[in-house]
């Protein structure tokens, strides 16, 4: 017998939606570690004291988690996702009746209050606590990279190099992205990164950077920077930076200070690819902060000629010498003072150079320097600390910590594939800056949620 379906109409109904929300669903696991205690405190100096009611900053927050935690990248969306879905409706602490605020919140508190208060930093901070806490966090090796993520602005609305000066804007009149980019003029991280000017700047976003360093074709873009611990890839520190080495190479370095200032934490050892391996950030790792770097040495000092680089030779700093692979030495001075007073201990760049007798005798001269007379090597002023850098890179660990360094790049394939974050879509330091964080916080609570499960207990037999 074909049956059909009735609508018996109802007066009243009784429902719950705690009920209705499977036990591992993905919000369920994910609710469990997002605090917001004390979050009505932290913004109350914020708000005025008199007036009508705001909109719960709370259910502002959660509704946002929602939308980077399940890749929902439009607001307008994201309220309507809201509206229908129980599990959303249920996280955001919403019943059945209530109702959804407008998308147009969004942007008026993200632009005030929650830019004001940095309440995403602070939301951040809580889940890495979180994580800590579960134990999910060893603190002795991390590792550090960059993705580019395309800004949003167009290549057609630019200006070349030559026809943008950053004088001649009038802050009054100019736009929210604008304003924000002239105020990151002498931070290390945008403006101050570097003295060259890029080849285009974007008139509705000019803080991001024309780059080609996919390799392709040239976009505008940021770059996301992430400090993660190499025990579980959780995100211990999140960056926005302008999309050159210089910006990306200092952000390390503030990652590394904040974490050591909020959690106490200060890694043994980093890991990173050749883009960190200049000799001042070498130094900053191991002479200031004692960091082991496992970090391959920008060294321009190899040649790919044919003819012999600096690695062929032999440092002796015992006698403060390079030995050539014919066992002839190069030093940077051949004098013998009988005062050792007159002797320079000061640390400084030196040339160290081959005597014409010793290479023109010498058998592999065309193949060491066969446009010279002599060979010269140029030692710089902090060598020694590239030496070490070298000396950990060429040892046995440094497998193992490339390895873990591969945890940050499935992080960033993760933030574009899953949670589809391809390209920005707010404009300005700041704006990018909110939706680096968030979108870190909802890595990060994915994986507190994949790690740490909810347990259900089993029903009992007979």
């Amino acid at each position: 017998m074909l049956g059909t379906q009735k609508v018996h109409a109802r007066l009243f109904y009784e429902f719950d939606l705690e009920t209705h929300i499977p036990a591992d669903h993905l919000l369920r696991g994910i609710d469990r570690f997002l605090d917001l205690d004390g979050l009505h405190e932290e913004m109350r100096s914020f708000y005025s004291h008199t007036g009508r009611p705001s909109i719960d900053p709370e259910l502002m927050i959660r509704m946002l988690v929602v939308g980077y935690v399940m890749g929902l990248r439009s607001e307008r969306r994201l309220c309507q996702e809201v509206h229908l879905n129980l599990a959303y409706r249920w996280f955001c602490r919403l019943g059945l009746e209530d109702k959804v605020p407008d998308h147009s919140s969004f942007s008026k508190l993200r632009h005030g209050k929650f830019r004001d208060s940095d309440v995403f930093r602070l939301v951040f901070e809580r889940v890495v606590a979180q994580c800590i806490a579960r134990g999910l966090v060893g603190g002795k090796g991390f590792a550090v990279d960059a993705s580019l993520i395309s800004a949003d602005v167009q290549k057609q609305s630019s200006s070349r190099q030559d026809k943008w000066d950053a004088a001649t804007i009038d802050p009054n009149d100019a736009s929210r992205a604008v304003r924000e980019y002239l105020d990151t003029l002498d931070e290390e991280a945008f403006g101050a990164a570097t003295p060259v000017k890029p080849k285009f700047t974007a008139h509705a976003d000019p803080a991001s950077q024309w780059t080609a360093a996919r390799k392709g074709p040239a976009f505008f873009a940021y770059s996301d920077n992430y400090l993660i611990d190499t025990d579980h890839g959780i995100i211990m520190d999140v960056e926005a930076t302008r999309s050159v080495r210089q910006a990306e190479v200092g952000s390390t370095l503030t990652m590394l200070d904040r974490t050591a200032t909020r959690f106490d934490l200060r890694p043994d050892w980093l890991v990173a690819d050749t883009a960190y391996g200049s000799e001042e950030s070498l130094v900053e790792l191991v002479l200031k902060r004692q960091i082991l770097p496992f970090i391959p040495v920008i060294d321009k000092g190899e040649r790919t000629d044919g003819t012999l680089s600096r690695s062929d030779f032999t440092w002796d700093d015992e006698n403060d010498r390079y030995i050539c692979p014919e066992g002839k030495d190069l030093r940077h001075t051949r004098r013998n003072y009988s005062d050792p007073d007159r002797i320079s201990t000061e640390v400084k760049p030196r040339k160290y150079r081959a005597t014409k007798a010793d290479c023109q005798a010498c058998p592999l001269k065309g193949q060491c320097c066969p446009n010279s007379d002599t060979r010269s090597l140029q030692r710089g002023k902090y060598e020694v600390v590239r030496d070490f850098a070298r000396s950990c890179v060429a040892s046995p660990f440094n497998e193992t910590a490339q390895k873990r360094r591969k945890k940050v790049e499935m992080l960033f394939a993760h933030l574009k594939r899953i949670l589809g974050l391809t390209r920005l879509r707010l404009r300005g330091p700041l704006g990018v800056k909110d939706e680096f964080t968030l979108a870190a916080t909802a890595q990060n609570l994915r994986k507190l949620a994949k790690l740490c499960p909810i347990t259900v207990p089993s029903a009992p037999i007979g």
